[in-house]
């Protein structure tokens, strides 16, 4: 099983997500990557969004504000993920061991084929501990970043009794997952 470290995970975000300069590769040469990327998105938002690597390279320019990057080589399990810009941003600044920007409206982020494992209170655990509360997240979900991170409070966290819960509760990283299935 591959370790999962975010940070290093998703480090390579920060060559596209501001701006997305990287140069678009021949899709036909990447279908199985680009397929994968897809696939943690519903249809509708897939249909439209851009496909990026771990590298950077944007392998599908797409038209709504939406990016899909594939399952990520360093993480166990099949973990792609489709992020809006709000997320992106989000993500960045978590990467760049930064406070995240403001947000200003409520942002969504699919994992429809499920995540790599990780704490549901710590954002920076790279492994399970006594107190992290540490998930073996195979689950297809859907991640929202709010505005007002305050409204998060007193809202589920237990992240094993099917209900959307909150993630990282008490830290500025606070957001919402939605479970798209059950647990078996």
């Amino acid at each position: 099983m591959k370790k999962h470290t975010p940070r290093a995970l998703l480090f390579s975000l920060l060559t596209f997500a501001f701006p997305m300069t990287a140069l678009a590769q021949d899709d036909a040469d990447h279908s199985a990557t680009i397929e994968n990327a897809l696939s943690a998105a519903t249809e509708a938002i897939a249909e439209n969004a851009s496909v990026a690597d771990w590298e950077g390279n944007i392998l599908r320019q797409g038209s709504n504000n939406y990016t899909c990057m594939p399952d990520n080589p360093d993480s166990e399990g099949n973990d792609p993920m489709c992020l809006d810009q709000g997320w992106l941003a989000w993500v960045a600044a978590w990467t760049g061991g930064e406070d995240p920007p403001a947000v200003e409206h409520i942002s969504f982020g699919y994992m429809l084929q499920g995540g790599a494992s990780g704490s549901n209170t710590d954002p920076n655990a790279t492994e399970a501990t006594d107190d992290n509360e540490w998930i073996e997240y195979d689950l297809p979900h859907i991640m929202m970043l709010v505005p007002d991170i305050a409204s998060l409070e007193g809202m589920n966290h237990d992240p094993f009794n099917g209900e959307p819960y909150v993630m990282w509760r008490g830290t500025s990283l606070a957001h919402l997952m939605v479970p798209t299935a059950q647990r078996k």
